[in-house]
């Protein structure tokens, strides 16, 4: 393989071809730059080895330029998009240069210039994007405020114009907010340096730090959006995430070198409008990833949506359900009339709308191509039929009012576009016949070539006498009479010889040289014409952008609603109500994920926290459901604060500010952090914030070192939570201790996972009744995980004789127990009571000496 070179600043030397190369990479040192020749983007030097050998592709030399042999590797024009995605999932960028100049009147090296710069989190194009996710740029402004993080954040789908901001006051809550967004690229000041913890995405870019100051984020902000202020944004409160909007628009403006007329608006993000989620608990919950890599998740088994920019809404929705109980009912009472209609039908109107928001915005951004106008007509003559259906339902009318019809577009894209057109426009052949007077008088000159070439061949066969002789074109030498070379000698003195085969002579006379010239101005004409015309229909498109937007909008959220009533109707769920007090009351609840994988009905289970009972202490046999009943609970109050049915015989749900989970074991050895510590972070950030609005999931907490440390460190979290955070918790605990130490406390109460012993052998029942368990049945499960014989036989003669010893401490650790409880509870000492009632301010200093002397003396004498 060749050395890859880098060329020096100095380019005299330097061929002229390449010394327009180097000045153009030398304003993308940072990017692949994919260079236009003829039917090929070529890279050189460093880049040619870097692409060689990230897509796999040949490292070969052109030439020499200063001397020296050029390191080069290309890629077909027509195939670029798969080798563009392919370096765009590896978080590379690339800067598209194109050529621009005319050849015929170029001296020199044709002019080319950069068109476009793609990068992870900029793409719009259809081929480089996955339809069911959005593609976000996010940018993070980090903020030190008297001693404690303080984070904006903001982040922009480009493919859909959607803008947004919010600041955080943790590193926690930074996590959590970069594992909802997932960002295809991630901007950040080059002052500050980047910890993986927040978030490891690969295409991480630092910018100058001056991009992100508030003040000129803030006249760059009025000026896309064409206002004086940003109050009527409801942002202004937000500096550090404007400085974060601010850098992330103004690096979006570098990359598309094009407005950003879809770009309309920038909302803010409360915290306190959504159910929040960690990112351990977004993770744990396998919202719409799996732990395990698969595709299975609480995403993939509710999605019946019929478009993708509705599938990529429910992604949203249940990463951050919301908090407005008006909103939520508003969509309760949009999926109970949908269950009432014909929702075939709504989901083939909804098909045909397809993907609106992504085609808009290419529109708005001049890249769309001919097929996605197509789109655009489709969902126009959609949207009728569509509002027709929606009319006279009072509980859909929100949403039937932003549905626009846009009828003369729609007349305009009918009569302009063919039903099928190619691929690009470039190719000519998108506004069909009788569109434009022009544009078909040129066509028809051109078309009008075939009889004519026809007439010149039949006429030249007979004058000849060559019976083989025809008529042919191609693109480099134009019209021309070709004959075999056995034919020579009746060819006439009038035919000039215009290009030379292995078998036959191309010839042409002036009558075909004439016409080629009229026909070729024809075609030219025509095309440039059609082009034209294309690039009118794009502008009369993005006139009604904003209204386009709203309807996409609303197109997407009934889409969402119209799959949840198919979901609910498919597997009987319910309607939840909302309660005003904090709690959970839950009928045959079901886990939605599991039910769907199953072929034997669901066991189902009730589930009961509110003020009285606001802990559950879950104990049975691993795999006895334990785990499956508390993500259960966790996933219906997701699906509720959605606006979905839940999988239950009756919900009632009251406010819930939080979401925490601590399920599971899992390490992360890159930052030093052992399973155990992982837990015990987790565990912390759940103590910290958890409110008694917050519902916590709590599995196993402690099992992570040695028995009497875990015991110890379960039964105080178990204490603090029910005692003092006081929030919603379902805490499962292999620890029987607890069974009888913290149930025992207000507001815990104890159940348990049925499961029993047949011929040495445990039947899971999966069943959750009120009690606590007595047994683990550990090397039951341990026999179906198929442990060798020796081993269970050894370990049930280990666990007879622990049993036996642990029978015979259980006095004293009643006693250890019955004294942490009589401390809680034995009355205030006298010398305390006596310190609380001195007067000390009115003591002289031999007055505060004799009484420390007497309570000395007192303690003396009682000890």
């Amino acid at each position: 393989m060749p050395q890859a070179t880098t060329p020096s600043t100095d380019f005299s030397a330097h061929t002229p071809m390449m010394q327009q190369y180097l000045r153009i990479k030398a304003e993308h040192a940072d990017t692949l730059l994919f260079y236009r020749m003829g039917d090929f983007y070529e890279l050189f030097y460093q880049d040619a080895q870097k692409a060689a050998e990230l897509l796999d592709i040949s490292l070969t030399q052109r030439g020499a330029s200063n001397g020296k042999p050029i390191p080069m590797a290309g890629v077909p024009y027509h195939a670029a998009e798969n080798y563009l995605a392919r370096l765009l999932q590896l978080g590379e960028s690339v800067a598209i240069c194109e050529q621009v100049g005319d050849p015929a009147t170029s001296k020199g090296p044709v002019e080319r210039k950069v068109v476009r710069v793609l990068t992870p989190g900029t793409v719009t194009d259809e081929a480089l994007l996955n339809e069911g996710s959005e593609n976000l740029l996010v940018a993070v402004a980090p903020q030190e405020r008297e001693d404690q993080h303080h984070f904006g954040i903001a982040s922009l789908d480009l493919a859909s114009g959607r803008f947004s901001v919010s600041e955080v006051t943790s590193e926690a809550a930074l996590q959590a907010e970069l594992q909802r967004l997932q960002p295809a690229e991630l901007l950040y000041p080059d002052t500050v340096q980047w910890q993986t913890t927040w978030h490891p995405c690969e295409a991480r870019r630092a910018r100058p730090d001056w991009e992100f100051a508030s003040d000129s984020a803030h006249a760059l902000l009025c000026r896309q959006f064409a206002v004086q202020h940003l109050d009527g944004f409801g942002v202004s409160h937000l500096p550090v995430a404007l400085g974060a909007a601010g850098a992330l628009l103004n690096y979006v403006k570098l990359t598309q070198r094009a407005a950003l007329p879809h770009i309309q608006a920038i909302h803010a993000e409360q915290s306190n409008d959504a159910v929040q989620m960690d990112a351990a608990t977004q993770r744990n919950l396998e919202l719409v990833t799996s732990l395990s890599g698969g595709t299975t998740s609480l995403f993939t088994t509710i999605n019946r949506t019929a478009t993708a920019m509705g599938a990529r809404l429910l992604r949203r929705w249940l990463q951050r359900p919301i908090r407005s109980n008006t909103e939520i009912a508003g969509r309760y009472d949009a999926v109970a009339t949908l269950q009432d209609q014909d929702l075939d039908t709504l989901r083939q109107q909804l098909r045909a709308i397809g993907d609106l928001e992504r085609v808009l915005s290419r529109i708005a951004l001049r890249s769309a191509r001919p097929r996605d106008l197509t789109r655009l007509r489709s969902a126009l003559q959609a949207l009728p039929e569509l509002r027709q259906q929606l009319n006279d339902l009072s509980a859909l009318m929100p949403w039937h009012a932003q549905l626009a019809e846009l009828p003369e577009l729609r007349s305009t894209l009918e009569a302009a576009l063919v039903e099928s057109p190619p691929l690009l426009i470039r190719d000519g052949g998108v506004l069909a016949d009788g569109f434009d007077e022009e544009l078909d008088e040129q066509r028809a000159l051109a078309a009008g070539a075939t009889d004519f070439l026809k007439r010149i061949e039949t006429r030249e066969r007979e004058r000849t006498g060559i019976q083989t002789l025809k008529v042919g074109y191609n693109k480099v030498h134009g019209y021309y009479l070709e004959a075999s070379r056995a034919a020579a000698a009746h060819i006439p003195a009038d035919y000039q010889r215009r290009q030379t085969l292995k078998n036959a002579e191309r010839y042409i006379i002036p009558e075909l040289k004439t016409y080629e010239d009229k026909v070729l101005q024809a075609q030219s004409r025509a095309l440039a014409r059609e082009k034209w015309l294309y690039d009118a229909l794009l502008n009369e498109a993005a006139e009604q952008l904003s209204s386009l937007q709203s309807t996409a909008r609303a197109v997407a959220e009934l889409d969402v609603l119209h799959s949840f009533a198919k979901q609910a109707l498919t597997h009987n769920y319910c309607r939840p109500s909302l309660a005003a007090e904090p709690g959970i009351a839950l009928q045959a609840a079901r886990h939605p994920v599991i039910e769907a994988q199953l072929e034997e009905p669901f066991i189902a289970n009730d589930v009961r926290l509110d003020a009285q009972d606001h802990m559950l202490l879950i104990t049975g046999p691993n795999m006895g459901g334990k785990s499956t009943y508390m993500r259960q609970t966790a996933l219906i109050a997701i699906l509720a604060y959605c606006g979905s049915y839940v999988p239950a015989a009756a919900a009632q749900l009251g406010p819930i500010d939080r979401i925490f989970t601590r399920i599971g074991a899992s390490d992360d050895l890159a930052s030093g952090r052992s399973t155990f510590m992982v837990e015990m972070t987790e565990a912390a950030t759940i103590l910290h914030n958890a409110t008694p609005q917050s519902l916590v999931l709590m599995d196993e907490i402690g099992r992570g070192t040695s028995t009497y440390d875990g015991l110890a460190l379960a039964w105080a979290c178990a204490e603090a939570l029910l005692q003092q955070n006081r929030a919603l918790t379902l805490f499962a605990t292999h620890y029987f201790e607890l069974t009888q130490s913290i149930a025992q406390l207000p507001g815990c109460r104890n159940v348990h996972v049925e499961a029993t012993e047949h011929d040495d052998h445990i039947v899971f029942e999966h069943r959750v009744s009120d009690g606590a368990a007595n047994r683990s049945f550990g090397v039951q499960v341990a026999q179906l995980a198929g442990l060798p014989r020796p081993v269970l036989q050894r370990a049930k003669q280990v666990l007879l004789e622990l049993e036996k010893s642990h029978t015979q401490e259980q006095p004293q650790q009643q006693k250890l127990s019955l004294e942490r409880q009589s401390e809680v509870a034995s009355p205030t000492h006298p010398l305390i009571q006596e310190l609380e009632q001195l007067e000390v301010n009115g003591m002289t200093p031999i007055e505060a000496l004799q009484w420390l002397a007497r309570w000395q003396q007192q303690l003396k004498s009682s000890s």
